[in-house]
């Protein structure tokens, strides 16, 4: 079984009339482990009472709290959002939150050394230096990394882009990412696929994703390429949509499955989660039913 690591920002998301548990990393890893039964989550939280709703929720999930580190000083993380008439998010994200605080340790280390195959992380968490040193502590291993790029407001610079493009065998990014990466470090006309390839080739990327929303994906691996799109669906809240395809392309990359079938069980489970509000299920119907795909999948390899 491959073993799975996530870093970075563990928050709870704002709505106007509720607040859902969310962060990349935990939406993205909550589904690993849902598929997998296995993955661990490094993060930090507030003593306060929404990083003791964090702890709970771990444990009702059997998920390690291992790695949650507590801090004294900086509050649980939050973002408030809010729906477009596409249902689509924007989020206003806070700053210095106990994410932003995420120190190296011999635990750490040990995790990735000794029980990760493939690490998981963003750009979000890298705002603040002491979680971007921690995360480029954990780099060079020879594990696999996936990096989610995840921009979001103005939390980046052009050195936390190259430093993680130069670590990923895996990245996905949307179009609007890709186009900023392309002004960023291509420097030339933008070309959706020509623009993909030479990204892919200058930072040797193993497998390239570029998420579309409603219009899809496009996988690359080497010289391969992939389109896939779902019929349109009335989405009700694209919140995690994101993390639920990242969670099935890591978990198809790491098991070898061929690129259409990776992109079609993700971009189908990706739509799954627009039917919900918030970024994780209430329980786990969907699980049950992508598990059934997942086995098709184990069978041809």
């Amino acid at each position: 079984m491959n073993k799975i690591t996530a870093i970075g920002e563990i928050l709870f998301d704002v709505y106007p009339d509720s607040e859902k548990l969310g962060g990349a990393p935990l939406n993205f890893l909550y589904h690993v482990h849902k598929f997998a039964g296995a993955g661990n989550i490094i993060s930090r939280i507030g003593n306060d009472e929404p990083g003791k709703e964090i702890l709970q929720f771990l444990e009702n999930c059997n998920i390690s709290s291992n790695y949650i580190q507590i801090d004294q000083h900086h509050p649980t993380g939050t973002a408030t959002v809010k729906l477009n008439e596409r249902n689509e998010p924007s989020f206003t994200i806070e700053s210095n939150t106990a994410y932003d605080f995420i120190e190296a340790n011999n635990d750490l280390h040990k995790l990735i050394e000794e029980s990760t195959d493939c690490l998981y992380f963003g750009s979000l968490a890298q705002r603040n230096d002491v979680t971007r040193n921690t995360i480029h502590s954990l780099m060079g291993k020879n594990i696999k990394y996936f990096c989610d790029l995840n921009i979001r407001q103005n939390f980046f610079n052009k050195d936390i882009i190259v430093k993680s493009l130069s670590a990923a065998d895996i990245l996905k990014v949307n179009i609007d990412e890709l186009k900023l990466l392309n002004d960023l470090v291509i420097k030339e006309n933008f070309d959706l696929e020509k623009t993909s390839f030479r990204l892919k080739d200058e930072f040797n990327i193993e497998l390239l994703a570029i998420t579309g929303g409603a219009e899809g994906s496009i996988l690359i691996r080497e010289g391969d390429i992939d389109k896939f799109k779902v019929d349109p669906i009335k989405a009700i809240d694209t919140v995690g949509a994101g993390d639920a395809f990242a969670s099935v392309l890591c978990l198809g990359y790491l098991n070898g499955w061929e690129l259409p079938a990776v992109n079609k069980i993700a971009n189908f489970f990706a739509s799954e989660i627009c039917m919900i509000e918030g970024a994780l299920p209430a329980d786990d119907k969907v699980y049950e039913k992508f598990k059934r795909e997942f086995e098709q999948e184990k069978g041809q390899e």
